[in-house]
């Protein structure tokens, strides 16, 4: 009987992307983000022509390693390293223009063509430096639930959207618009500013002038992207959305408050772009071997201090963002199963398998005991979430190098055990097997 209910080969790689990118397809985090996201969707870019990110800001870090080097995306989406594949930033991203011009120069300065090829939303909110200020002292004021935010400003941003006083791109193409709009906001703000915070607030006139700026630098990629999306819908161009978290960072679908501000699941890539439902027809689930997260929440499988700090070093676990050292735990089958359930995920993408090689057990969490109650799925309670105890199965480990390994039969008879495993409890087939950090360290299974 085939392992995993399909036949691993090590495919022709190129039939195997030509096959994924085929459909449009959803690339989407499967736990707390930091699933190696960024090297799955350059891989598959490669057979792309469009690659979308739908949500999030700069509080995301996509980390690609080429043969040039090592390159950190906030949000600029991850197909930009392949020179015929357009990038678009759709409206449900909340944009920072200075961010965004910062990551644009860079990656020129590094030989990456970004103009021509890149295309912003006209529809996508912006984020303002009083943003920021109110993310961090909000974050920092006392009795509020400290939720581990970045301080970039997202949540803010996201909050005025949702309170319709928000500033999108295209007003700041419509002088007396943005004008209006910025005093209206700065007149609320610095209010609050003021009496809650005895911050001093910020000057209209230094703010209007700034973003005037990023306006004429930015006008060239500013478009109705949802259009440009439609229109190579029509002519069967290969889409790949991006998911830029998590789908246990969801607004709606995550360990909430601790959470983002945005729609990170597959359906999020409908309203955060534009494009219909039915337009999509495949969503890949990204996952690790074992779990992170950073940030503050609940995290039922959570290593001790002492395997932390061990499988935190080998598998560089800091965040691509903020540097802060990600939490590290055994991988959750109830987590991602409820992942799988709510973004439709018919396939799986594995990464960093290669950290646990030197591991002499491992465990994977297949449910929640609290109060007497045995949880197989994942609950929305989050007494249970913080204070459920994690039912494991255990697994003998490989204790053999996986890294150089480049076709599924090569793998050690354990490893080859533990995805068998994991797929059987997901009810979804893996396809892709990352084992280091560079693109050849992929195996692609039929």
């Amino acid at each position: 009987m085939p392992l995993l209910g399909i036949r691993f080969v090590n495919s022709r790689k190129t039939r195997f992307l030509r096959d994924r990118c085929v459909l449009n397809t959803v690339v989407v985090g499967a736990q707390w983000g930091d699933e190696g996201k960024g090297k799955i969707i350059d891989v598959l870019a490669q057979r792309a022509d469009v690659v979308v990110r739908y949500q999030g800001g700069n509080n995301a870090g996509h980390t690609v390693v080429k043969a040039c080097g090592e390159f950190v995306l906030h949000l600029i989406p991850s197909g930009i390293f392949h020179k015929n594949v357009h990038c678009v930033i759709g409206n449900g991203v909340v944009v920072d223009p200075q961010a965004l011009m910062a990551e644009v120069n860079g990656l020129e300065k590094r030989g990456i063509r970004v103009r021509g090829r890149l295309h912003i939303s006209d529809r996508a909110h912006l984020i303002f430096p009083y943003h920021r200020i109110y993310d961090r002292l909000r974050e920092d004021k006392k009795g509020f639930i400290k939720i581990g935010t970045t301080g970039r400003g997202i949540g803010p941003s996201y909050g005025d959207k949702a309170l319709r006083s928000g500033i999108r791109m295209i007003d700041l193409y419509e002088p007396k618009v943005f004008a209006a709009k910025l005093k209206k906001a700065l007149l609320e703000k610095n209010e609050i500013f003021r009496k809650i915070y005895s911050f001093k607030g910020f000057s209209f006139k230094k703010i209007y002038a700034e973003y005037q700026a990023y306006a004429r630098v930015m006008r060239p990629f500013v478009c109705d992207t949802a259009l440009f999306l439609h229109e190579a819908i029509a002519k069967k161009k290969r889409i790949l959305f991006e998911g830029a978290q998590g789908t246990h960072l969801d607004v709606d679908h995550g360990t909430y408050p601790f959470v983002t501000s945005s729609h990170v699941t597959a359906g999020g890539a409908s309203t955060g772009s534009g494009i219909p439902p039915y337009a999509v027809t495949n969503v890949i689930g990204v996952v690790k071997a074992y779990t992170t997260r950073v940030g503050e929440g609940p995290f039922p499988t959570e290593f001790d201090e002492t395997l932390m700090d061990r499988v935190r070093k080998k598998g560089k676990e800091f965040g691509a963002t903020t540097g802060r050292p990600r939490r590290c735990g055994w991988f959750d089958a109830v987590l991602v199963s409820y992942s799988c359930r709510i973004n439709g995920i018919r396939e799986i993408a594995v990464t960093k398998l290669d950290v646990l090689d030197d591991l002499p057990e491992i465990k994977i969490c297949v449910g929640y005991r609290y109060q007497g109650k045995l949880y197989r799925h994942f609950p929305a309670s989050l007494s249970v979430q913080t204070e459920g105890t994690p039912v494991y199965e255990k697994f003998p480990g490989w204790m053999q190098d996986t890294s150089a390994v480049c076709r599924f039969s090569a793998l050690p008879e354990n490893a080859k055990r533990y995805l068998k495993r994991l797929s059987d409890l997901l009810s979804v087939p893996i396809t892709i097997l990352s084992v280091g950090s560079h693109e050849e360290q992929t195996l692609y299974i039929r």
